[in-house]
This record gives C-alpha cells, structure tokens and sequence, in this order.
C-alpha cells in the first residue's frame, strides 16, 4: 500500500474513467474516496435533503449571481441567512463546507463538484483533469450502457457542457484548463491501469518537492 499526505482531487470529461480512475486511487493509496459521498455528507450537515443534492449535482444554474454566492461564503453567513438564500446558493455553499471538512479529517479523493477550487488554499491540493479523445470515450459508454455510438455521443456532450457550464460558473475559471490543474492526463491514450499508474508516479514527486 502506498502512503500519501495530498488531499487528491479529480476533475474528469464524463466517459473518461474519472471516477473509477479515482476508486483505484483510493484503493492503492488507502485513503477515502467520496463521489456521490459527497452529497451525502453535505445532506447530512445541511439538514437539506439528499434528494435535493442530486436532482442540482453539477448542473448549471442562472438564478443569482455568482459574487453574491463567494461573496457569502467569504465573509460567512448566520443561519437565518442560510434558511432565506435560494435552493441552489444553499446547496452550493453545503456542498463546500462538506468538502473542506472532509479534506480537514486528511488524505482523500473527490470527484468533481468544484473540489479543487473549495480546496485552492490547501498546499497538499493535488487537481488532476482525466480527459480522453471523443471515439475512445464514445466506445466506452456505448458498451458501459449499451447506447448506439450516436446515442452515446450526445449523453457525453450534454454532460460535459453541465459540468462545465457548472465548474465554470461556480470557480470563475475555466474546466479543462491545464494549467487549472496540477496533472492533466489522457486516459484513452493510457488505458485506465497505466493513468493510475502515472497520477501515483507523479505524486510521488509531488510529495517530494
């Protein structure tokens, strides 16, 4: 089993393998891996309702405006606050705390919900971005969920524009951006085994710098 000290989190193009890629992190490395954990744990400390998490998970959103959301998470908020924001705010803000709490208990891997950014301040932050070519990730859905290739090519695109649009919004940066991250790697050109492979390489230098 390896030892790691980073708090690891992954950004992925949906047909990628980031959440699998992630699990075997986790595994390999004997640390907690939250996916949908996420939401779980923020339903759990929110009080909001877990279903509520998940019809909102890494969907965009228009109905406020983005300084107004980091303007109350950076200078706090009362729970009378908390109960009058709308729906989204609430489950914006819920879903960060969750995350800083759980990076705060030590080494971990989380998928995607703008970890990296909630966690942008912490030195042992370790973003990865798992991306991989449209046929490659086109072939893998259509065999994961039995979709024709057309099928499954527009599951991919409505996918990852959301979690785009969503990544986008909420850190003011933008998703996919190499240099938003501290390792960006190709999946498809690796295979899934040998992306693991590489991102436990190269923490190892990155725990060592």
């Amino acid at each position: 089993m390896n030892k790691t000290t980073s708090i690891i989190t992954i950004g992925r193009e949906y047909g990628s393998g980031g959440k699998q890629i992630g699990q075997e992190l986790a595994k390999s490395l004997g640390i907690p891996f939250y996916d949908k954990e996420l939401l779980e744990h923020a339903a759990n400390e929110s009080g909001i309702c877990k279903e509520l998490f998940e019809n909102h998970d890494e969907k965009p959103t228009n109905s406020f405006l983005y300084s107004l959301v980091m303007d109350t998470y950076s200078f706090g908020y009362s729970s009378s606050a908390f109960n009058e924001m709308p729906m989204n705010h609430k489950i914006f803000l819920a879903q960060f705390d969750a995350i800083k709490k759980l990076a705060e208990k030590g080494p971990c891997v989380m998928v995607g919900r703008c970890a990296d950014y909630a966690l942008s301040d912490n030195p042992d932050l370790f973003s990865i971005f798992v991306h991989a070519d449209m046929d490659w990730r086109i072939r893998r859905i259509s065999e994961k969920y039995l979709k024709t290739p057309k099928e499954a090519k527009e599951v991919i695109q409505k996918m990852d524009k959301s979690r785009a649009s969503y990544y986008n919004y909420y850190t003011n940066k933008k998703w996919g951006n190499a240099s938003e991250y501290t390792l960006c790697v190709d999946s498809g050109k690796l295979g899934l085994d040998k992306t693991v492979e590489t991102i436990l390489a190269a923490l190892k230098i990155f725990e060592t710098r």
